[in-house]
């Protein structure tokens, strides 16, 4: 029998089954994905290099929907404020990926990139090198828990009666659909404008 004119197996396959696992079940394994992909599990390995391998080819497909042109907006606060948002987009429409990306080390070279260039922002405009990840840090805290308040139901709250927490009730009742955007912007506004008085207060 001749080779099949497209291959069985290669990088793109085996990324994308991980993610519809994970996106599934919140987790995956080699063999899991062997069966899925209907091979065996030892020809997945000839592909990447084990199961790190494979968690570093989602967090590039995740992180690939991160708009890297953010860093080009000015002033700098808005750059980081439009690398927020996307970062938060893109994780948000796979929330069962964080826990899984957001525990292991970053090693993918493209997502390092990020990261670079967020730093050379942050220096670029007086915050000090011993500062920097403490920020981008802060920054991932709060877009990462975002993106998964997305993935909550619109109300977390589920009350017996109004009569139990009435105060509680009506705030509910006031907040109207899209909760987790409003908390976001609220926190990110926040953030963005803390980060702002530290490097004026440097500057003073």
């Amino acid at each position: 029998m001749g080779r099949p004119r497209t291959p069985l197996l290669d990088r793109e396959r085996i990324t994308t089954t991980a993610l519809e696992l994970i996106d599934e079940k919140g987790e995956f394994s080699v063999p899991q994905m062997a069966r899925r992909l209907g091979v065996q599990t030892g020809s997945v390995y000839h592909h990447v290099d084990g199961r790190g391998g494979v968690v570093e080819l989602v967090r590039e497909r995740v992180c690939a929907a991160i708009d890297s042109a953010a860093f080009d907006v000015e002033p700098w606060d808005a750059a980081m404020t439009a690398w927020a948002r996307s970062y938060r987009a893109a994780f948000a429409a796979h929330p069962r990926a964080i826990p899984l990306l957001m525990t292991t080390p970053v090693r993918a070279p493209k997502v390092l990139e990020h990261y670079e260039r967020a730093v050379r922002l942050l220096l670029g405009v007086g915050f000090a090198m011993t500062e920097v990840m403490t920020v981008i840090t802060a920054l991932e805290n709060l877009v990462l828990g975002s993106a998964l308040d997305l993935a909550a139901p619109e109300t977390m709250w589920e009350l017996p009666d109004d009569t139990t927490t009435p105060r509680l009730a009506e705030a509910l009742a006031a907040v109207g659909t899209g909760r987790a955007d409003a908390a976001f912007e609220l926190a990110l506004g926040a953030f963005i404008g803390h980060a702002c008085a530290l490097l004026d207060a440097k500057e003073a």
